[in-house]
């Protein structure tokens, strides 16, 4: 038997081969080059994945399980926005670290993308679901003032405000990739069907709950309050970094008590002591969300995120 002789080609059937070859991978053609984009959070990191697929490579500055207000930026992120052709942020303050990051990255045609640009604003407490506040709240709220004098910064957490900011990004993009105009505009459409469809299904869940009364751990949540009919009657901090006061703990124990409040929210991006102490002294449930993708397991995707944060809330206030 003649092994092997099957297999070996004559000279001319080798050199078409290779003329074949040459036709379908021209030599020089390479894998279409991704677009690098630099985005400040994770949220918006997924965001931009679900509008760019394929053609875009997106880098977030923090992973979700550092807070987004206290953020050091490290060496390697002013190399990430120097190579980046878009950088995506939400603006209102929240990201004072970042824009250090663009001076000294020295690239005056880099493509920044503000996504809280149209967003209607929540700027003080008086615009929460929370109609029955008292005297004692007067000191949070002028604090609260003071630390978002722009405007709450938590707008994601609001599925409606979201569609703003994805299709800001759908803008950016196309800004610096106009030849995929359509699929990135297919993608926006898909991703907004999305949703409406989630921000539908959880506030059927929800409008089923007889008390939704909850106190968080700091101001990240009144958008989705708002937005889901849960109904926010205080902080625990009124500052990322500062601790609360004993008359402000006092305070929100006389008002967890009259108001039958049973779930305080605490953030695993913030210390879980406090929250604790307050259970203790409330007899009331603690439950973790967090306001950022990726620091809770099952919350890797914004809409995991909001599905797993208003799910766990439901069960909490159901008392299970």
């Amino acid at each position: 038997m003649r092994f092997g002789r099957r297999d070996k080609k004559s000279p001319s059937q080798a050199v078409l081969l290779l003329l074949g070859s040459l036709l379908l991978f021209p030599i020089g053609l390479h894998a279409e080059e991704k677009i690098p984009v630099v985005v400040t959070l994770p949220v918006l990191k997924d965001f931009t994945e679900q509008v760019g697929g394929p053609y875009v490579e997106v880098k977030s500055l923090i992973t979700g399980l550092e807070s987004e207000h206290t953020y050091t930026p490290k060496p390697s992120d002013i190399l990430a926005v120097k190579r980046a052709d878009l950088l995506v942020k939400i603006g209102l303050g929240l990201e004072i670290w970042v824009n250090s990051l663009i001076k000294n990255a020295d690239r005056p045609d880099l493509k920044i993308v503000t996504t809280s640009d149209g967003v209607g604003l929540i700027r003080d407490h008086a615009e929460r679901n929370d109609h029955d506040r008292r005297d004692e709240t007067i000191d949070r709220q002028h604090a609260f003032k003071e630390q978002h004098t722009m405007g709450n910064p938590h707008i994601w957490l609001d599925p409606e405000n979201a569609k703003i900011m994805v299709r800001h990004i759908t803008e950016g993009l196309i800004d610096v990739d106009p030849a995929h105009k359509a699929e990135y505009m297919r993608n926006q459409s898909r991703y907004i069907m999305e949703l409406e469809s989630l921000e539908s299904e959880l506030k059927k869940q929800v409008s089923q709950l007889a008390n939704r009364n909850i106190v968080t751990h700091h101001p990240a949540w009144p958008y989705y309050a708002r937005r889901f009919g849960f109904v926010i009657k205080g902080d625990i901090l009124t500052q990322v970094g500062t601790e609360p006061s004993a008359k402000h703990m006092g305070d929100l124990i006389k008002l967890m008590e009259r108001e039958k409040v049973k779930v305080i929210v605490s953030e695993p991006q913030l210390n879980p002591k406090i929250p604790q102490t307050l259970a203790e002294e409330t007899g009331a449930a603690v439950v973790v969300l967090s306001p950022l993708p990726g620091a809770v397991p099952g919350t890797e995707t914004y809409i995991d995120l909001i599905r797993t944060n208003t799910e766990t809330l439901i069960r909490a206030l159901e008392g299970r």
